[in-house]
């Protein structure tokens, strides 16, 4: 995944699928697509509904407070070793630890947490879902290798309406509701 350093305009696709092997397939999908210039790929998250509405979500890029913490611990305990000695070591892998626990907290490097947890609350049970964060979007081609996976529901994209209806059409989604309608202000 790549991080949005040139601060390109950002796209969500949100894809619903009754099988989560279905999307993984997407997934893979999307990333070959990526790899041939159909869009920069920034953040990729899975939201997976179990029958009883419990959702499960794996975010691909997001640092999670307890690696984080790790991490930072890990290496300002290294420096601290090298400049304090032993005793440098303990107070550089506890101020590092806590940084790294902190920056997890503040840096929202991919989707934000916002967005993940509308995601969460309006797909449905026994789906799964792939949010993705794309920047340089070739609509065709995402339309295109979408056609591959009819069935499956588009739950929101910040795209132009024509380019929603074209997209709904290619994967055979015929709901008509509109949960955009109720999604948080858009940041991307």
């Amino acid at each position: 995944m790549n991080r949005n350093t040139e601060h390109l305009p950002e796209t969500i696709v949100g894809i619903s699928f009754g099988d989560p092997f279905r999307a993984q397939e997407f997934l893979t999908a999307a990333t070959r697509l990526a790899s041939k210039g159909g869009f920069t790929i920034v953040d990729a998250v899975i939201v997976v509904k179990d029958a009883e509405g419990k959702a499960h979500v794996r975010e691909t890029v997001d640092p999670q407070p307890g690696r984080s913490a790790l991490s930072g611990a890990v290496w300002t305990s290294l420096v601290g070793f090298l400049l304090g000695g032993p005793v440098g070591w303990i107070a550089g892998a506890a101020v590092g630890a806590g940084a790294g626990a902190v920056t997890a907290k503040v840096v929202d490097l991919g989707i934000s947490d916002e967005w993940v947890a509308w995601f969460r609350d309006v797909v449905q049970p026994e789906t799964a879902t792939i949010i993705l964060l794309v920047t340089k979007l070739d609509r065709d081609a995402l339309i295109a290798e979408a056609a591959r996976f009819t069935g499956a529901e588009l739950v929101y994209a910040n795209l132009d309406d024509s380019t929603i209806e074209r997209l709904k059409e290619a994967l055979g989604d015929t709901h008509t509701d509109a949960p955009s309608e109720t999604a948080p202000a858009s940041e991307h």
